[in-house]
């Protein structure tokens, strides 16, 4: 078992030791040649060196906040409580999860006992997506306990059960930041609607209700929020037909960057529709319960998770098992190849989730027709942001294929608009596959060539495949398997080809590395193989031959608002009186292709 491997998980269902070096929070460097700045996606009015050295804090609510750290860090217990809500379970789900050794297993330092600063920043009712096989609770007992430690960007996620006082299992992810809470979204406004360089770029001092999308997650290179190693978040102010960014970073509570995108020319259209936002209902009946559907010899469960997007599991074709599960981890959405910045967005529940894109109507099953025929069917779940199309607000569309034939497709789109008109879309698959004797291949020289350890490829323009258009294939058993057609513009879909990632790596059975609801992953911002995947398989890549294995699937699509060419791209038009919505979606995902020799 690698280092880095041991650093992910740690489970109270399978208890182990491990050391943890100091590479555990090493990140792998990549030289990635500069770009050209685009005035189109950011307009550089402020140059290096605008923004003042640091000089002491005087604003009541910074001075509140670092006096609040410091008196924490003295206590016995070094932790700041989740106290959005203080009813009697979120309180003692706390408690529980505190008095547990492995909880707090990085509360302080290893050799000092140095305090370090973590905070809870959420505690949920758990979720289908949350639980493990095997866990025994009564119904309702189970919470969800979120805690961020900024010394090492680490997240721990604990399972409560506040009836028996138990903690059921604990997670530690490095490098990986949660949802942030109320408190800190309300911090991060009041530090980007104060700051002198935001009043200046728009003209006037901004309200505390002017920001959009303070809550998600971001980077900005060249700074200590470069590849998401501080807390930084972007409160976005739109202003005309461009949004400007602050980029705040809430791990030593400063503003650390401005940035102009451009949003359009009918930014500022608000859309009047009939789109009911049903909360309560779609948390009731999809985010708590699992369901089930049984069709054209298909048969699956699928659950709205609080922060991975619609989740299908338990997939069987004609009674086989073949899926564990599949979902949607993270959206990555970066605005500049030179500056690096952008939003890592999450999708799902529309309540107890931070998700900052939700499902506001139920999932929808719908048939497969192809000329007068039924082929197959098709799950979706579209998510929103409530105020889309309007600038700086998201729309995401995830599909599941699945064929009369035994093929199936694992698809995702964003319908626009976003904070820029040239961003690149990066959505995170995680695909489970049942079996523990699986092999993986990928054509070249004319020819299947097994992988032998976990490792990561690039879809490119001058990528080989077979007569068929398949890039690689998974065996699943003796002479089964499937064939992985990845997109090239071939489904008839608007999509222009995934230029995907694709990630093997292993399944361990004794841990959780992705199977459970995920915190974001990776950062927004990079251009690169570094998506967050490659961290199941950096350092020390470990053999897949004959194993269970996950494929991680990160397709890339660069949205275009240019007439006759928009791409990923939302506007409004004006119609007998009323505005109206018209998309441009830009799908992306692989085809599943079976074989039996």
């Amino acid at each position: 078992m690698n280092s880095m491997r041991a650093g992910l998980v740690y489970s109270l269902f399978f208890l182990f030791t491990t050391s943890i070096g100091s590479n555990l929070f090493a990140q792998k460097k990549t030289t990635v040649p500069k770009k050209k700045a685009n005035n189109s996606v950011y307009l550089s009015e402020y140059k290096p060196g605008i923004l003042e050295p640091v000089r002491q804090d005087s604003a009541v609510y910074i001075l509140e906040r670092k006096k609040q750290v410091d008196s924490i860090l003295k206590e016995k217990m070094p932790v700041k409580l989740y106290t959005d809500r203080n009813d009697e379970k979120t309180m003692l789900a706390q408690q529980v999860a505190l008095a547990d050794s492995l909880f707090t297993k990085y509360v302080w330092e290893k050799n000092t006992r140095k305090p370090l600063w973590n905070e809870i920043f959420g505690v949920y009712p758990a979720r289908p997506g949350d639980l493990r096989k095997g866990m025994k609770f009564l119904p309702g007992t189970m919470m969800r306990v979120e805690m961020y430690n900024y010394a090492l960007n680490l997240t721990t996620i604990g399972l409560v059960d506040v009836f028996s006082h138990r903690l059921l299992s604990v997670d530690h992810f490095p490098q990986t930041q949660p949802d942030i809470p109320a408190r800190l979204k309300r911090l991060a406004v009041q530090i980007a609607v104060n700051a002198p360089e935001v009043e200046k770029a728009l003209g006037f001092k901004p309200s505390m209700e002017m920001p959009v999308m303070s809550n998600t997650k971001t980077a900005l290179n060249r700074t200590k929020c470069e590849r998401s190693r501080h807390l930084c978040v972007a409160p976005t102010f739109v202003k005309g037909n461009r949004a400007l960014w602050a980029i705040v970073d809430l791990t030593d509570h400063k503003l650390v960057g401005l940035r102009w995108t451009n949003v359009g020319k009918d930014a500022d259209q608000i859309v009047v529709t009939e789109r009911k936002i049903q909360n309560e209902n779609i948390a009731d009946c999809y985010c708590e319960q699992v369901n089930t559907v049984q069709q054209n010899n298909w048969k699956l469960d699928y659950v709205l998770t609080a922060s991975d997007g619609l989740m299908v599991s338990n997939v069987s074709y004609k009674s086989m098992p073949v899926l564990n599960s599949a979902k949607l981890v993270d959206w990555h959405v970066s605005y500049s190849g030179t500056e690096g910045f952008g939003y890592s967005d999450a999708v799902g529940c529309p309540i107890f989730s931070q998700s900052a894109v939700v499902a506001t109507d139920p999932p929808k099953i719908a048939e497969i027709v192809e000329g007068n025929s039924t082929v197959g069917f098709m799950l979706e779940q579209k998510f929103f942001s409530e105020l889309w199309p309007v600038a700086c607000n998201y729309s995401y569309s995830q599909r599941f294929f699945f064929y009369n034939d035994g093929r199936f497709r694992v698809v995702c789109a964003s319908l626009g608009r976003g904070c820029g008109n040239n961003g690149v879309y990066r959505p995170v698959f995680r695909i489970s596959f049942a079996g523990n004797q699986q092999s993986f291949y990928e054509w070249g020289n004319e020819k299947w060539n097994q992988w032998k350890k976990e490792q990561w490829q690039l879809q490119q323009p001058a990528t080989a495949y077979t007569g068929e258009g398949y890039q690689y294939k998974l065996e699943t058993g003796a002479g089964k398997g499937f064939y992985i057609e990845p997109g090239r513009g071939q489904f008839k879909d608007s999509g222009r080809g995934d230029n995907a990632y694709l990630y093997v790596t292993k399944n361990h059975l004794d841990k959780d590395e992705g199977e459970a609801d995920l915190v974001t992953i990776g950062p927004c911002c990079n251009n690169n193989y570094q998506q967050g995947p490659e961290k199941f398989i950096e350092p020390a890549p470990e053999n897949i031959a004959n194993t269970d294995l996950v494929l991680w699937y990160v397709p890339q699509m660069r949205n275009d608002d240019t007439p006759g060419s928009k791409y990923c791209w939302a506007e409004t038009y004006y119609e007998k009186g009323v505005y109206k919505v018209r998309t441009y979606p830009c799908f992306a995902g692989p085809m599943f292709v079976p074989f039996d020799k």
